[in-house]
């Protein structure tokens, strides 16, 4: 019998060995006549890469992201100098996002409080399409990142498409820059569809750190768009921290009221003294009662000392007995004869009172609403628009409502920043400002909007989009402004500001200062690139000027990149120095940006003289170096050398 089933048992190796090989057969038949039907058993990769999302362009994401970009930032002289923005820290930005990221990550890094962000959903339609114009050449690619020709190949593929892989390279280096924004404490919030919620959550995972998810919502949207999306009736809301360690949820506050008494037969019957001074709403004065009962049959209320009430509160402590439902909750806030305490039981206990002569205790307690697993945002984000005269100009907005609820689930101080680098209708600066109408503390914007022709975006985009499109052109057209994307979220905020303004006179900042963020022209970039630093500078060329513009001088655009870039926030204002007719910029009690021609002896020796009788405190100048010649700048130096007693560092810039 042993050897029976021994035997038995090399029948069913022999069987099964047998089929592996015929399985094997078939499977190199299969390579064979499929050469992309490949078996990588072993991924080279797999040991020292873990776990982690790839994707076509991920590293030239990522090469993206450490680019500098090569913008300036102008300013809107005529809007920023009107009255209601003069003084204004909100900022309104038209460009291309991650341009405007780059520029403000030397100036604001850790400094965003919260960043609310709705992005394009790629939902294989005209809503995204990746639009990068791959500046390096295929040979920089190779050089920079080792790409193969196969690779390289591969990476042009994603330009102008909605794939997954061109997604997540738009969205990789925004992201990556929004995260060094960010304070400690700050929170990132970022809506989606299902078409792209799995690899976001992905991506952030990766930027933001597994351990920084904070919690994915479910947004339940009203019913007009539920029905027109055929995927799901809800989307989703990413909420990652920067630092979970610092991480706080206030919630947002909300009030109880529950009654003291409750007529259970088993229930005791305790006594509890309520104090001297305490609130009684809908009575007038006098006594009330003697020792007797004074509720009805099912809540009895029982008085062991006479009820007086004098100017609308108890004038002696009074002790009452019932079957009481909070019991602890009344005696803690009570305790110690009759005195109140801060004591915290269910809820923080606001208030104590009673509201009619049954004397049953009201409880008002404050509780706080945590950010939920669920949102229901019920109101139409197009009312909101309705309300100020700019109806059916977008699809589907997001609501003021839902924004700002996000908004009051943290505890904002004086002049934090609320940021949203795809503003789109500017729904979270309307919200900012709602929020701050009922807020102790003014909050403060920054809105970044892409200067998309609505022209051009209508021939693309679906029948939707398209009605929704035409309907904003029409809008623009009524207040005589050019068919842009920004021009929509800009105009709204004005509007808005003025109702609330009207409404409420409230103290809060209702303007914003607006900057656009655009490279320069073809010339200006030939000219730069054709100019030798070493040679003489020749006078008649006036690269200063090369960057004026129908909204600021180029020396105003020159000065304001270099601030932002240089750490300086926009709300630092340079003081203008006149050296002998000269006009310099001087910041921070420390640095001179010297930008316009006509530097020369005279005013070095005026610069020389101011720092000599103390007039200012000197540090570093900065020079741009296409407006002056090489005797100036020599010049210069070798007096600030000679004639000064501390270092001054001089930095030419081109």
């Amino acid at each position: 019998m042993k050897f029976f089933l021994t035997y038995f048992n090399i029948l069913n190796i022999i069987f099964l060995y047998s089929i592996i090989l015929q399985f094997e057969h078939m499977l190199k038949d299969v390579i064979g006549r499929n050469e992309d039907f490949k078996l990588d058993w072993h991924d080279p990769d797999e040991a020292t890469d873990g776990y982690q999302l790839k994707w076509v362009g991920k590293d030239y994401a990522r090469l993206l992201t450490g680019r500098e970009t090569e913008t300036v930032i102008i300013p809107d002289n005529e809007h920023n100098e009107r009255e209601e923005n003069k003084t204004s820290e909100n900022l309104f930005f038209t460009g291309d996002n991650l341009d405007v990221l780059k520029h403000l990550q030397n100036a604001y890094s850790n400094s965003i409080k919260m960043i609310y962000i709705d992005p394009p959903y790629n939902t294989g339609k005209s809503d995204f399409v990746y639009p990068d114009n791959f500046a390096f050449s295929d040979t920089q690619l190779k050089d920079t990142l080792g790409l193969t020709d196969e690779e390289i190949k591969r990476l042009h593929t994603i330009n102008g498409k909605s794939s997954h892989s061109a997604w997540l390279t738009f969205m990789y280096p925004r992201l990556r820059v929004a995260w060094k924004l960010l304070t400690d404490d700050g929170v990132i919030f970022i809506s989606i569809d299902d078409n792209e919620q799995a690899n976001l959550k992905l991506l952030c995972d990766e930027i933001f750190g597994e351990d920084n998810f904070v919690t994915e919502i479910a947004v339940n949207r009203p019913s007009e768009i539920a029905q027109a999306n055929t995927i799901s009736k809800h989307e989703y809301l990413l909420c990652y921290s920067k630092d979970i360690d610092f991480f706080r949820v206030d919630g947002i506050s909300k009030y109880t009221i529950s009654r003291g008494t409750i007529g259970n037969e088993d229930q005791t019957m305790p006594k509890i003294c309520f104090p001297k001074g305490l609130p009684c709403y809908n009575l007038k004065d006098g006594v009330y009662a003697e020792t007797r009962k004074i509720s009805g049959s099912s809540e009895n209320v029982y008085n062991e000392t006479p009820i007086i009430i004098k100017n609308g509160k108890l004038d002696k402590d009074v002790e009452l007995v019932a079957k009481w439902r909070s019991s602890n909750d009344m005696r803690n806030f009570f305790k110690n004869n009759c005195k109140p305490t801060n004591a915290k039981i269910s809820g923080i206990i606001e208030e104590i009172y009673f509201e009619n002569d049954k004397f049953n205790p009201q409880i008002k307690k404050k509780t706080y609403e945590k950010i939920p697993s669920i949102i229901n945002d019920n109101k139409r984000g197009s009312a909101d628009l309705e309300d100020v005269g700019m109806q059916n100009c977008f699809s589907f907005p997001k609501s003021v409502d839902y924004i700002e609820k996000l908004i009051k689930y943290f505890n904002f101080k004086e002049h934090d920043i609320i940021m949203d680098f795809f503003a789109g209708s500017s729904t979270t600066a309307h919200s900012v400002l709602q929020y701050n109408i009922d807020s102790p503390n003014n909050v403060n914007y920054i809105m970044v909007q892409i200067d998309d022709n609505l022209d051009k975006l209508v021939e693309k985009s679906s029948n939707l989009e398209k009605n929704a499109l035409q309907n904003a052109i029409k809008f623009l057209d009524t207040i005589k402004r050019p068919h842009l994307n920004s021009e929509l979220g800009q105009e709204r905020i004005k509007r808005i500001s003025k109702k609330l303004k009207e409404k409420y006179n409230a103290d809060i900042d209702y303007g914003f200062k607006h900057y656009y963020v655009k490279e320069a022209n073809v010339e200006t970039v030939s000219k730069i690139l054709e100019y030798n630093p070493e040679s003489k500078f020749i006078g008649s060329d006036d690269m200063v000027r090369e960057f004026d513009n129908d909204k600021s001088k180029g020396e105003d655009v020159i000065l304001r990149t270099w601030l932002t870039d240089d750490g300086y926030k926009f709300d630092v204002q340079p003081e203008i120095i006149d050296f002998k007719g000269y006009k310099a910029y001087y910041v921070d009690n420390s640095t001179l940006y010297l930008i316009s021609q006509d530097w020369n002896t005279e005013q070095t020796k005026e610069l020389l003289n101011k720092i000599g009788n103390h007039e200012f405190n000197l540090n570093s100048i900065i020079i741009y170096g296409y407006s002056f010649n090489m005797e100036s700048v020599k010049e210069l130096e070798i007096n600030i050398r000679h004639n000064l007693d501390k270092i001054i560092t001089i930095e030419k810039r081109y």
